[in-house]
C-alpha cells in the first residue's frame, strides 16, 4: 500500500529523532571540539534530483554531527551557552511537528503556553505584577525591542509623536555602564540612536557601575545597566539607580541575558536588590534557564508603551485579545516561548533556584582551584562567571585556552578584562557535574605544564 504524505513525514521525523537521541547518548564521552576535516562533503552541489531523507540524515549525522562543538556537554564553558533541559528539548521536538505560528489565531495553545511562561518568569524574578513581555530570538532583539519602546516613550514626553520618525526629533541622552555588553550597543544603533554620544559611567574593580560617577539625569535620559557582567558576573547597583531614575523621570533598562536568573536564588537575590525599580529588563531562556536556542525575553513594566511601539495593524487581521506580535518585532515566528514553559514546569520554583545555586557553586570551586594553580581571579564570584589571568605571563592565557580546546577535554575562550589578558569560564549547563569540573581543572593544569608556564 502506498504510504500517505503524513506517514512519510512521520517516518522521517522518527528517523531524525532517533539520530538525535544517539548523539545525546554519546555526548559525555566524545571530545568537546568539532571535527572540521570533512566539511567539503556538506556542499556536494545542488543535485538535479533530490536526495532521500535517509541520505540527507546520514550526511548530517556523519559529517554535521562530528562537526558540532558539543555545547550540550557538561564540559562546555564558553560564551554562557546553556544546555537544553530534557523537557525543553522534548518540547522543541513536538513543536517542530506542530509547526505553529506564535499567534493567537493560528497557534492558540502555544500562545497560552507563552503567556503562562511570561507570568511565571515575572513572578520568579520579582518584577512588578503588571509587567508584560514578548519572546524574541535572543538578548540582542529583546534589547532592541525595549530600547525602541524607551525611545518612543521618552520622545512622547517631549511632545514628539510616534510614527513621526527621528528626523528632527528631540535628542535623547544615553547613560551607560562602561562595561555594558556589546550587543546592547548594537541594539542602540538598530533603534536609531547614537552610540557615539553615550555618557559612559566608570565601573569599579568588580565591573559594577560607580553610582557616585553617574551624571545628573533628566526626563530625556535612557540609562543602560546590566545584571551579570560578562567577565565577572557582577550586578550594577539597581536600588540606587532605580531611585535616581525615578526621581528624574529617566528610563532605566537592565540587560540581564544570563544574570537576571540569579534573582531566583535565596543566596544571591540580595545582589540584585532594587531590580524591580527598573522600567524594562532583558533575559534569555537559552542561557541560564537551559532551553534550546533561541529564546530571548523582553520584559516591560509599561504594557501600553510597549504595545504602542510594537503593535501591528492590518485590515485582514481580526482583533485578538492577546497577540504576541503586538509586543515584539516579529510578526511570523515559531512558538519558542513554549519551550520556556516546558522548562519552568519541569523545574518548578525550587528547581530553578537549585540549578542557579549549582552554577554558582561550580564557579566558586573553579575560581578556588585556579588560584591554587597560580592563576589570579581578580573579582568575587558573583554568579557563574570566572575570569582568570596569570599575573606574570598573561599572554600565555590565550595559549592555555587554545591548548584545552584542541585537547577536546573541555572548551572555554580567551578574554580581556580591565586591561588584563586571560580566559573566561562560564558555568551554565544543567548537566555539568563535579566530575566535569575536575576534568576542566585537570585539563588547564596539563596545559600549563605542557606550555611551561
Amino acid at each position: 500500500m502506498k504510504k500517505s504524505f503524513q506517514n512519510v513525514q512521520a517516518q522521517a521525523y522518527t528517523d531524525g529523532a532517533s539520530r538525535g537521541a544517539r548523539y545525546l547518548e554519546g555526548i559525555s564521552s566524545r571530545q568537546v571540539k568539532a571535527e572540521t576535516g570533512a566539511f567539503a562533503r556538506l556542499d556536494p552541489g545542488l543535485p538535479t534530483d533530490g536526495m532521500t531523507v535517509e541520505a540527507i540524515l546520514d550526511l548530517m549525522e556523519k559529517v554535521g554531527g562530528e562537526g558540532t562543538v558539543a555545547s550540550a556537554s557538561g564540559r562546555y564553558f564558553g560564551y554562557v551557552i546553556g544546555g537544553a533541559l530534557p523537557a525543553a528539548s522534548a518540547a522543541r521536538a513536538l513543536l517542530s511537528v506542530w509547526d505553529q505560528v506564535a499567534d493567537a489565531l493560528t497557534g492558540p495553545s502555544v500562545v497560552r503556553m507563552e503567556e503562562a511562561a511570561i507570568r511565571w518568569a515575572v513572578d520568579l524574578l520579582g518584577l512588578p505584577e503588571n509587567t508584560c513581555g514578548a519572546f524574541t530570538t535572543g538578548a540582542t532583539m529583546a534589547n532592541m525591542t525595549l530600547l525602541v519602546t524607551a525611545r518612543d516613550a521618552l520622545l512622547a514626553r517631549q511632545g514628539h509623536e510616534r510614527g513621526a520618525g527621528l528626523l528632527g526629533a528631540p535628542k535623547i541622552r544615553i547613560v551607560a555602564s562602561a562595561e555594558i555588553h556589546a550587543t546592547v550597543l548594537k541594539s542602540v544603533r538598530m533603534a536609531g540612536l547614537s552610540s557615539n554620544d553615550i555618557e559612559w559611567v566608570p565601573v569599579d574593580g568588580e565591573g559594577r557601575m560607580d553610582i557616585d560617577a553617574l551624571p545628573v539625569l533628566d526626563d530625556r535620559t535612557l540609562v543602560l545597566a546590566q545584571a551579570g557582567n560578562v567577565c565577572s558576573g557582577a550586578f550594577d547597583p539597581f536600588g540606587a539607580l532605580g531611585d535616581l531614575c525615578s526621581a528624574a523621570g529617566a528610563w532605566l533598562h537592565v540587560d540581564g541575558a544570563f544574570g537576571l536568573w540569579a534573582r531566583v536564588s535565596r543566596n544571591l537575590e540580595n545582589r540584585l536588590a532594587g531590580l524591580e525599580k527598573a522600567d524594562s529588563w532583558v533575559v534569555d531562556s537559552h542561557k541560564t534557564l537551559n532551553t534550546p536556542y533561541d529564546a530571548g525575553l523582553a520584559l516591560c513594566r509599561h504594557p501600553k508603551e510597549m504595545e504602542a511601539s510594537m503593535a501591528i495593524g492590518a485590515g485582514y487581521l481580526p482583533a485578538a485579545e492577546s497577540n504576541p506580535a503586538n509586543r515584539a518585532p516579529e510578526f511570523s515566528r515559531s512558538a519558542r516561548g513554549a519551550e520556556t514553559w516546558a522548562a519552568l514546569l519541569s523545574l518548578g520554583r525550587n528547581g530553578v533556584a537549585e540549578m542557579v545555586d549549582r552554577f554558582h557553586g561550580h564557579a566558586t570551586r573553579i575560581a578556588s582551584e585556579l588560584r591554587a594553580l597560580g592563576f589570579e581571579v581578580p573579582h568575587q564570584v558573583h554568579f557563574n562567571q570566572v575570569f582568570a589571568t596569570l599575573p606574570s605571563a598573561d599572554a600565555a592565557c590565550a595559549k592555555i585556552a587554545d591548548h584545552v580546546q584542541q585537547s577536546g577535554e573541555a572548551w572555554f575562550g580567551q578574554a580581556t578584562w580591565q586591561g588584563k589578558n586571560g580566559f573566561r569560564i562560564s558555568v551554565s549547563n544543567w548537566s555539568t557535574t563535579d566530575v566535569d569540573v575536575s576534568r576542566l581543572i585537570a585539563a588547564i593544569a596539563q596545559a600549563k605544564r605542557d606550555l611551561g608556564v
